[in-house]
């Protein structure tokens, strides 16, 4: 499938995990791919993956805690590439785990200037230059379920399902449309350096497809709610976590 022919796409976070499966997947369907993130030497590798397969991907370093690299970045990238039509606001950051009565103002600096506010910018700065475009938040199963110890995380992204709700109702008369991504325990890089394998094979034995998640089991959905495919849909939490938040018996 080629849905993304002659169409823009910023990934933000697109170095590693989700950000480069998505962004890798986008290319393959046509798109010509912006990638953002703070580690420039993961980018250029994820830009040249993409131009090896005859795609087009810009690698632009940016910290999207700085309202300035993101104003930077995207005149940088509309100079490149012309327009854009859709965003994967996919970046964050996780925090240290730790119950939520020995959680400080300072275990929220980062979850706040990041996951938040981050977030909000990327896609605040990014909707003047769309029209009709598309935007998906990558924010968490932990938003519906309780993982103990990631509290501060989930609050994070609770706050950015709010906001995706609200820009849903504020952009839709613009024809833009914004959904969220509610990825499961996905093996990224970020997750293993979270997760002891002791609990991480527990976790797969709770899940009833009897495993975790890869990266590339989110991609298909990312690509799908920022496609015309999904032209009617909008103000939405997808939750791709083959079936951890269900619980019950299922052992």
């Amino acid at each position: 499938m080629k849905r993304f022919e002659n169409r823009t796409v910023l990934v933000t976070g697109a170095g590693s995990g989700m950000g480069r499966a998505v962004a890798l997947r986008l290319a393959e369907e046509g798109a010509a791919v912006a990638l953002w993130g703070r580690r420039v030497a993961l980018l250029d590798r994820v830009a040249d993956e993409i131009a090896a397969a005859g795609g087009r991907a810009l690698a632009q370093g940016c910290d999207i805690a700085s309202p300035g690299d993101i104003a930077g970045n995207l005149e940088a990238l509309i100079a490149e590439f012309g327009a854009l039509h859709a965003v994967f606001a996919n970046a964050g950051h996780l925090g240290d785990f730790k119950p939520l009565r020995e959680t400080g103002p300072a275990d929220f600096d980062a979850l706040i200037r990041i996951n938040m506010l981050g977030t909000q910018q990327t896609i605040a700065q990014s909707l003047p230059r769309m029209a009709g475009g598309a935007v998906l938040v990558n924010a968490s199963w932990t938003v519906g379920a309780v993982m103990p110890g990631a509290g501060a995380y989930a609050a994070s992204k609770a706050a950015l399902t709010a906001m995706m709700r609200t820009w849903a109702v504020e952009e839709g008369p613009r024809g833009n449309r914004i959904n969220a991504i509610s990825p499961g325990i996905i093996l990224t890089r970020m997750a293993d350096d979270a997760l002891d394998p002791a609990i991480s094979a527990r976790l797969a034995d709770h899940t009833p497809l009897r495993r975790n998640g890869r990266s590339e089991d989110v991609a298909g959905t990312a690509a799908w709610l920022l496609s015309e495919d999904a032209a009617f849909v909008t103000g939405q939490d997808i939750i791709v976590d083959g079936g951890f938040t269900l619980g019950g018996a299922l052992r």
